[in-house]
């Protein structure tokens, strides 16, 4: 995108995972919202986890702080699932398989979240399938001590909470 870069969040005080207000991830869970949904006060940090930019959005609309496009899921990955309700499960395992891989941009994701309330924002019209929140219950997995290169359940049943 051109013009000037999104703005990175300026960080305030020093708080972590499980510092007082904050909780663990299970209390204070990571929000997903479309990117094309009015901005709410209670999003904290939006950061856009596609790797295109979304259709017919201005910079100044989508109220960004960060744009992680680094994190999105690869070219291929995105074509081979093609939004294809049946090909959930498998485009959460290969995702995730690729976020272990990914170390930088989900470490950076990470220490985003211990210190602020993030928003993860996507393109996608499925709002319970898509990869924010696949990468949602990636990082929750990995908070929780879980191994997040293996699947379960509960990578199902968080990306069939609500945003």
């Amino acid at each position: 995108m051109r013009g000037s870069p999104v703005r990175e969040p300026e960080w305030t005080g020093g708080l972590t995972l499980g510092a007082v207000g904050y909780g663990d991830r299970r209390s204070m869970p990571l929000k997903i919202k479309r990117v094309y949904d009015p901005p709410a006060t209670d999003d904290g940090v939006r950061v856009l986890v596609d790797r295109l930019w979304p259709r017919g959005l201005t910079k100044a609309a989508a109220h960004l702080d960060l744009w992680l496009r680094e994190i999105a899921p690869s070219h291929a990955l995105r074509q081979w699932s093609a939004h294809d309700p049946a090909k959930w499960e498998g485009f959460c395992q290969r995702y995730h398989r690729e976020l272990a891989k990914n170390i930088t941009p989900v470490a950076r994701l990470t220490a985003l979240a211990a210190k602020r309330r993030v928003t993860l924002l996507f393109a996608a019209r499925d709002a319970v399938r898509n990869n924010a929140a696949a990468l949602r219950a990636y990082l929750e997995r990995s908070a929780d001590g879980a191994d997040p290169r293996r699947r379960s359940k509960a990578s199902n049943a968080s990306a069939n909470r609500s945003g």
